[in-house]
């Protein structure tokens, strides 16, 4: 471990400076340099003072109109898409793996990736955009969370390995149906818009698509965020849980549909994007533990810091921009191997 990686994790765990704030400053100057990376070359303190001049406008602006359209109106709503995804994403997948005592649960696990993935492919396949698209999105997603935890749950008791095996099935389902819509697209128009949808891509991103992703994340997040108490109680074990007075069902269903709503908001405006709720968890699981209190805030962060890199990558490492879902696989695949033989040799969530 580095200087700087130690001293993060002491930060996190006792230090003076919460790693949150480091992370939230970290986040702001990456977002800042974000903006300046690209064909049209802007410096820093270019992109503060354009950003800044619509705070306390500026009488002499030392910026052309171009300089401020390519900050303002096309990169800063893909830069901030690319953090509210993250952040989303990031805070439902420590949620799940906190509710469900489970290192290697995200949202595609439980089936809601998919489900919400079939339904933006269908509601393009009927010419359905914007808030349409979302809410055929979010009914899929939620329609998956439903099957899935009625197929794991007996007598009012829900198996975390029931639970998994449901989602697999659930996600299997809604991927035939993906390649059925696919199969009855227009292969001149819709299916390349399908196929290209289904990769994940933050490109031609406006305002009322950061709206739309806005409105389906912020108020969930916030929800996960209020059940942070609840979500540490359960991941003690549901027994534990119930003999200290947790409403446990009601703090599952409520955390799976505020993961669906998250989900069915990144999948509307940005397709479908995987590992980054499996992954960064952990990530901020080391730096300040397992106390949802600390775990929540900071892996949102990081999965914001997270996401802004990846789309960085996508959109200057070639000349043709390339798809975010498969940055986040390449990324994704080893580092879920390497987690996956961790708790395997460590004996699973207890010494995790």
């Amino acid at each position: 471990m580095t200087g700087a990686a130690k001293a993060v994790v002491v930060a996190g765990r006792g230090g003076k400076l919460p790693v949150a704030f480091i992370c939230l400053a970290l986040l702001i100057l990456f977002i800042l340099y974000s903006v300046t990376i690209g064909r049209y070359g802007l410096t820093v303190p270019d992109v503060a003072a354009i950003l800044f001049d619509n705070i306390v406008p500026n009488a002499n602006p030392g910026w052309t109109d171009v300089q401020a359209s390519v900050v303002e109106m096309v990169r800063l709503p893909r830069i901030l898409a690319a953090v509210l995804v993250g952040f989303g994403l990031s805070v439902s997948g420590a949620a799940l793996q906190g509710l469900f005592r489970n290192p290697l649960v995200d949202p595609g696990i439980v089936g809601v990736t998919a489900g919400a993935g079939f339904g933006g492919t269908l509601a393009i396949l009927l010419d359905i955009n914007g808030a349409g698209l979302l809410a055929l999105s979010f009914l899929c997603g939620i329609g998956s969370v439903i099957v899935v935890r009625a197929l794991a749950t007996v007598k009012g008791r829900t198996s975390i390995l029931t639970l998994v095996l449901a989602g697999v099935v659930v996600s299997a389902f809604f991927e035939a149906a993906i390649s059925i819509s696919k199969l009855l697209a227009d292969p001149h128009q819709k299916l390349p818009a399908i196929t290209y949808w289904l990769m994940g891509s933050l490109a031609s991103t406006s305002y009322w698509d950061l709206l739309l992703l806005g409105i389906a994340i912020i108020p969930a997040a916030l929800v996960i965020y209020l059940l942070r108490f609840q979500i540490n109680i359960v991941s003690l074990g549901e027994d534990k849980a119930r003999a200290l007075g947790s409403p446990v069902a009601l703090v599952q269903w409520t955390v799976l549909v505020a993961t669906a709503c998250i989900s069915a908001g990144v999948v509307a405006t940005s397709g479908m994007i995987g590992w980054v709720g499996l992954i960064v968890p952990h990530v901020a699981r080391v730096l300040v533990g397992a106390d949802h209190r600390r775990l929540l805030p900071v892996a949102g962060l990081l999965g914001g810091i997270y996401m802004l890199g990846v789309d960085n990558v996508a959109r200057t490492a070639s000349v043709a921009e390339i798809p975010i879902g498969i940055i986040t696989a390449l990324v994704g695949v080893p580092v879920f191997a390497v987690i996956l033989r961790r708790v395997h040799s460590k004996g699973g969530w207890r010494d995790d």
